[in-house]
C-alpha cells in the first residue's frame, strides 16, 4: 500500500470543495427582494438549510439557489440545501 502524506490529503480535499460561482448568479441574488428568514447559528459554507427554509431558484442555473437568511444573501445548492457561499 502507497503512503500519501497528509498535506496532500489535505490539499486534495480542499480543491474539491472549491466552487466557482458565475459572475452572473452573485448579480441575480444581489439584486433579488426577497424577504430574509431568521436562522439560529452560523451560517457557514457547508451548513444545510433546514426544509423549513424556502430556497429561491435562479432562472437558466440549476445548480444554485438562494435565499436570504439573518439579513445575508446566501447561495444554496438547491439539491443537498447546503450554502455554498455567503454573498458579501
Amino acid at each position: 500500500m502507497k503512503s500519501v502524506p497528509i498535506k496532500s490529503v489535505l490539499a486534495l480535499t480542499a480543491q474539491t470543495a472549491t466552487v466557482v460561482v458565475p459572475g452572473e448568479v452573485r448579480t441575480y441574488v444581489i439584486e433579488q427582494q426577497t424577504p430574509s428568514v431568521t436562522f439560529e447559528g452560523d451560517v457557514a459554507i457547508g451548513t444545510a438549510l433546514p426544509d423549513t427554509v424556502e430556497i429561491y431558484t435562479i432562472p437558466d442555473q440549476p445548480d444554485y439557489g438562494y435565499v436570504i437568511v439573518n439579513k445575508k444573501r446566501v447561495l444554496v445548492n438547491p439539491k443537498t440545501r447546503a450554502v455554498i457561499e455567503v454573498v458579501e
